[in-house]
């Protein structure tokens, strides 16, 4: 490994095969040197910047859970005054993104500001104990919608965030997943590149928190993408575009029983009711958004 070339160097404290960790990799091979990272409170703050050491290469700046839009507007009106053209990227979980800090995006989108706010969605507050949160799939166990006797876990679906920031009049949003290198890498590119507030939200993997080996991080990462559980698109001026197509989708079975957050479907005894309302979910994306290559 070049070490020299890395924004985001190895030696920070995540766990093997940490789906965010490598989002934050790629994220960065995006915006290029040129860039000024806020982050929220959330696991990636925790893993690659323990006092006094960081892995990044760039300039960063840790706001609290909730504000890191706020923090960037301003960051992004000081460079304008002062006539600069860094760019401004917010790098935050689900929780700060979904729940805790979305009246602060709200507002920068609303203000139109010229920065870019990627969020890595691991589906959870990952770093505080496994808590859902407004990403946190249908009948996914976290600590806070345990799966029990009474209960098949989370019971909400999970928000719709690229919907609402297109309506803010974002012009660019978009979808990726880290196990798509090249595609996620790209959306990045475009998103820094385009004037105005823009938005992506990554999918990244949490072996800790979904229960699987970190070995298998890339193969999870694909197999929601195959199932038509999770959707790579980009959307411009609040069009749908460029959806990433699937051919032969797979069951949602395939993705759901390599994952402990889903084990309980599947003991004691099989729950097909369950797993039918999930691959409903993942039929209507497929039909939304015009996944299936025929």
């Amino acid at each position: 490994m070049d070490r020299e070339s890395e924004l985001f160097q190895c030696g920070h404290r995540a766990c093997g095969g940490c789906g965010p960790a490598l989002a934050a990799k790629l994220i960065l091979k995006g915006t290029g040197p040129n860039t000024i990272v806020v982050a929220s409170t959330g696991c990636m703050e925790v893993f690659s910047t323990p006092y006094p050491e960081t892995a990044w290469g760039v300039p960063w700046i840790h706001s609290l859970f909730e504000n890191a839009a706020a923090v960037a507007s301003g960051i992004e009106s000081s460079l304008k005054k002062q006539g600069r053209d860094e760019h401004v990227v917010c790098i935050c979980g689900d929780g700060a993104t979904f729940d805790i800090g979305v009246l602060c995006i709200s507002g920068a989108f609303e203000r139109g500001h010229d920065i870019t706010y990627i969020c890595y969605d691991n589906e959870a507050y990952m770093n505080t104990g496994i808590q859902r949160s407004g990403a946190t799939p249908y009948d996914a166990n976290t600590t806070t919608s345990p799966a029990g006797k009474c209960s098949t876990g989370n019971k909400r679906p999970k928000k719709d965030m690229p919907a609402i920031l297109a309506a803010h009049g974002a012009s660019y949003v978009a979808t990726a997943s880290m196990a798509y290198p090249n595609d996620l890498i790209r959306k990045v590119q475009r998103a820094v590149n385009t004037p105005g507030p823009n938005y992506i939200q990554v999918h990244a993997p949490c072996c800790t928190g979904w229960g699987f080996d970190g070995s298998q991080t890339m193969k999870i990462g694909r197999l929601a993408v195959e199932t038509g559980l999770w959707v790579n698109f980009e959307m411009i001026d609040g069009e749908v575009e460029h959806v990433r197509k699937v051919a032969n989708r797979k069951p949602v079975e395939e993705y759901l029983e390599v994952q402990k957050r889903f084990r309980h479907l599947f003991r004691p005894k099989k729950n097909e009711e369950e797993i039918a309302k999930i691959q409903a979910i993942a039929d209507h994306n497929a039909g939304a958004f015009a996944v299936d290559r025929n």
